[in-house]
């Protein structure tokens, strides 16, 4: 009989293992020694161990499910429980029941990451259907489309939920998409209708503007062009395809009569500024007759230049108020002498004018003594109210004086 501290052999052949229950019977060796059936069950147990350390190794460096898992450890512990290895076979349970434990907690750990997942797919899903439900309200219609492919695409790469989540909020999704499509196509429908429209519109301008571009009522075309350049702008833009074309027959159109009435204001305009000069030679001759010392001459030398003035010309328009005013100034000048001179000769005007002085002095002097009695009675709100009454009329007595002093010489 042969033995080790794990098993032993009978004399019969029979192996044997020890275990926490006792010896367990390995089976029978009739080929050799009992040393030789020993190693040879002990070769079993080696490779048990050898293939308990694969698995736990599988179990924690690789993804293997906790069903392949499972059906390993099972097999694995049939093997352990027949009883056909000589070696600590209590050991190997053990390991075995740790690692069913490190599957389990490799299950739950999965669960648990999976929920995880589950819920952040949930909310990466329902905040792509609240920005596509956005987006379907939005005018910004390239961004926006855009924007909406690209959450497409973000959508394909999230994991599914339960169907009945998925398929609710797919819905929303697919809903808020074909809203804007619909909006966008009704969008760019009306746009194409508002670009035939102005198309029309324009093809209408052009005519008239081609029709206008020999015209030489330059005034009234001007006008009229300015007139067809805003109903252009208010019309919008026609198609791509025709608006250029439109664009260069309309504008060109505007440059040949423009084009014309520059030539002939260029005449005009160097006919004006020879005209400017000599007014302002004429002004200036009308500014040397000021002041003015003897009326008669002063007013027969202002009608020799306004007649010569009178037969010069239109001068630049920019140009006429002020040459305009230099005679002007002059023509007040020699009227304001005239209502002087008249007033200082006028007899029944002085005559009026004595008698206005000499009612306010009488009305001044009245006050005066008024003043001087209510003092003298003690009567002082009296004579202050009279002193207020006596400043008024005192200053229209001043201003009569002055005005009798015109009279004078």
């Amino acid at each position: 009989m042969s033995s080790d501290p794990w098993g032993r052999v009978d004399e019969t052949g029979t192996v044997y293992v020890r275990t926490a229950d006792g010896e367990q019977v390995v089976g029978s060796w009739a080929a050799g020694s009992p040393e030789e059936a020993l190693a040879y069950f002990e070769r079993k147990y080696e490779g048990l161990v050898v293939e308990i350390g694969l698995l736990e190794k599988r179990v924690q460096t690789t993804d293997l499910s906790a069903k392949d898992a499972q059906a390993a450890i099972d097999h694995l512990r049939e093997q352990v429980e027949a009883h056909h290895a000589v070696g600590d076979l209590d050991a190997l349970r053990t390991r075995l029941d740790k690692l069913v434990q490190t599957v389990e907690a490799r299950r739950e750990e999965r669960k648990q990451q999976r929920a995880k997942q589950s819920d952040e797919a949930r909310k990466a899903k329902e905040d792509l259907v609240t920005e596509a439900e956005q987006l379907a309200q939005s005018d910004q219609w390239r961004a926006a489309g855009e924007r909406l492919r690209a959450l497409v695409d973000t959508w394909k790469g999230l994991p599914r939920l339960d169907r009945k989540s998925d398929d609710e909020l797919w819905h929303r999704f697919s809903h808020a998409r074909s809203a804007f499509s619909k909006r966008r196509k009704a969008h760019f429908a009306q746009l194409d209708a508002q670009r035939e429209e102005a198309r029309r519109t324009k093809e209408r301008l052009v005519a008239e503007a081609e029709s206008l571009s020999a015209s030489t009522d330059w005034g009234p075309t001007a006008a009229r062009y300015r007139d067809l350049m805003a109903e252009w702008k208010a019309a919008g833009r026609a198609q791509r395809e025709h608006e250029d074309d439109l664009w260069n027959r309309f504008r060109g159109a505007q440059d040949v009569f423009f084009a014309a009435r520059s030539s002939v204001f260029a005449e005009r305009d160097a006919e004006q500024a020879e005209n400017l000069k000599l007014k302002e030679e004429l002004a200036e001759e009308a500014e040397k007759i000021l002041p003015v010392t003897d009326l008669k001459a002063a007013r027969a030398a202002f009608r020799s230049v306004n007649e010569r003035w009178e037969a010069i010309g239109h001068v630049p328009r920019d140009a006429r108020p002020k040459v305009e005013g230099r005679m002007h100034a002059v023509e007040r000048a020699i009227q304001e002498a005239e209502e002087t001179e008249w007033r200082r000769t006028n007899p029944e005007a002085r005559a009026r004018a004595e008698g206005l002085t000499g009612q306010l002095q009488a009305a001044v002097d009245k006050l005066k003594a008024q003043i001087e009695q209510a003092r003298g009675q003690g009567n002082n709100a009296k004579a202050d109210k009279l002193e207020r009454e006596l400043e008024g009329r005192q200053a229209l007595l001043d201003q009569a004086l002055k005005g009798l002093q015109e009279f004078g010489g």
